[in-house]
């Protein structure tokens, strides 16, 4: 269900020194509870704003976000899609070993922030994110550590993926519901998407070789489920308001973290 939820990662929406650029824009500050409520970093238009149907919200808030990340992708992609094509599919992608390498350093930074935030769990919605089979943080560790093994050159860490661990630690000190939104579409366009991803480089740069970042201890439908259950109980917590401003910040968390896993084709 949610394989065409990455697919938004592939679209360029901007390019990385765009992104950075965005980061600098006083929309993008983290913002207090009470001033997210009034400000949107990027408005849609109003034929793309997110309308939330009622069989979403029956089947519980994570279908809400499905929905809004749907409509980030593109009109080929799928029939809720809003966008114009502006770069090649993920079939067409032709992965380089040097972008790749970065990729993984990024990742690794945004996951130990992701996971870092859970545990100390500055809000009570973010102990439901705890524990979830979905942490990708010490797999990464294990898959960096096997290329250096291989002689490669572990690139440092780039400045897109430094600014957004940054922005993702401050939004989740004050900004529950927005960090959640970041969290359910990285680690769900990890799961779809990015796991497409993987399978290609892995034939095309590694001969077949099975990275770790792609292995989850379990079967990862019912991973999958329990954490949309336990995103679901966090929603049945929040008010109207609360649920339309974490589905705002779906277009951001698209945009950002693509850009990353577009360091791929660098």
């Amino acid at each position: 269900m949610h394989s065409s939820l990455a697919m938004a990662f592939a679209t360029p929406m901007t390019s990385p020194s765009q992104s950075l650029l965005i980061f600098k824009r006083p929309q993008f500050a983290v913002l207090s509870k009470t001033q997210a409520h009034f400000f949107s970093s990027f408005p849609l238009k109003k034929s793309r704003m997110v309308l939330v149907q009622v069989s979403a919200a029956e089947k519980g808030f994570v279908e809400e976000m499905r929905f809004a990340a749907l409509k980030m992708h593109t009109k080929e992609e799928t029939k809720e899609g809003e966008r114009e094509a502006e770069g090649p599919p993920i079939s067409k992608w032709d992965p380089k070993l040097e972008g790749y390498l970065k990729f993984l350093v990024d990742s690794k930074l945004v996951y130990d922030i992701l996971e870092r935030v859970v545990d100390k769990a500055v809000f009570s919605e973010y102990v439901e994110l705890r524990s979830t089979g979905l942490e990708r943080s010490e797999s990464l560790a294990k898959d960096l550590e096997w290329f250096k093994q291989q002689g490669h050159n572990i690139p440092q860490q780039s400045s897109l993926g430094i600014k957004y661990a940054q922005y993702l630690e401050e939004l989740s000190e004050k900004d529950p519901q927005a960090f959640i939104c970041h969290f359910y579409m990285i680690y769900f366009g990890h799961t779809a998407g990015g796991t497409m991803i993987g399978r290609k480089v892995e034939k095309k740069l590694l001969k077949g070789k099975k990275l770790d970042f792609y292995k989850y201890n379990g079967e990862l439908p019912e991973i999958l489920q329990n954490i949309r259950d336990k995103i679901n109980r966090v929603g049945e917590k929040w008010s109207r308001k609360e649920k339309d401003h974490c589905l705002e910040e779906t277009e951001k968390a698209i945009m950002v973290y693509g850009d990353i896993l577009r360091l791929i084709l660098s």
